[in-house]
């Protein structure tokens, strides 16, 4: 597979060969249901607070750092499959940057860039992707394409994040595994996580993320950088 992610071009082999799901009347019926539950949220989302909050973020954003507001990167999907994730730029502008992950302390990252990722605010605009079909609200997150290559092939259980689609938020985000996963441990536990949620996913479970979601974005995420 070739994919794109900021202006370089890596040549990587991440074909979806994960344990198969199979397609039970339940999990079709889960499927549905989560599916009309993503809609409904991203379109109240979409209609009470994107549409003003996009152009106001937007605004500070162009005023206080040169560069586009958004950053469009190439991301795993589910079964493997690339898709545009939108977010709002946090870090300086640099054309054809290589992918580095953002450490604490970073100095790419912006005045308003801190603020917008310790509150989730700078991922808003994937309600769109939410929207595209390309996400889910709740899910394993999507990872950029370097990333994924680093451990597609060499972590048990890795690959198979992606059999359902990516989320906005997840259950190893809402329980603090963020941040860089310089130390394999702490991919490994976020692994943990997106197992236990695939395994374990419901309406009732994804209305729990989003509230813990939100009550960490008004506390600050401790490790959000």
């Amino acid at each position: 597979m070739q994919a794109s992610t900021d202006g370089k071009t890596f040549h990587v082999y991440l074909s979806y060969d994960g344990e198969a799901r199979p397609y039970t009347t339940k999990r079709i019926l889960q499927g549905l249901k989560k599916r009309g539950f993503d809609l409904f949220v991203a379109s109240i989302v979409l209609v009470s607070v994107l549409i003003w909050l996009i152009p106001l973020l937007a605004l500070l954003i162009k005023l206080t750092s040169p560069g586009p507001a958004i950053f469009v990167q190439s991301r795993t999907g589910r079964n493997g499959k690339v898709f545009p994730c939108l977010k709002f730029r946090t870090m300086a502008y640099e054309r054809n940057a290589q992918f580095k992950q953002a450490t604490r302390n970073d100095m790419r990252i912006t005045r308003i860039g801190r603020f917008l990722r310790r509150t989730n605010l700078d991922e808003m605009p994937q309600f769109l992707n939410v929207l595209a079909g390309h996400m889910s609200i709740v899910g394993p997150r999507p990872h950029p394409i370097p990333l994924d290559a680093k451990h597609w092939h060499t972590m048990p259980g890795y690959k198979e994040r992606y059999s359902v689609r990516p989320g906005i938020t997840g259950l190893a985000q809402a329980r603090g595994a963020r941040g860089e996963t310089s130390e394999l441990y702490k991919m490994k536990v976020r692994v943990r996580y997106d197992h236990l949620y695939i395994n374990r996913q419901s309406t009732r479970l994804d209305a729990k993320i989003c509230w813990w979601t939100v009550k960490a974005a008004i506390n600050g995420n401790k490790n959000a950088w």
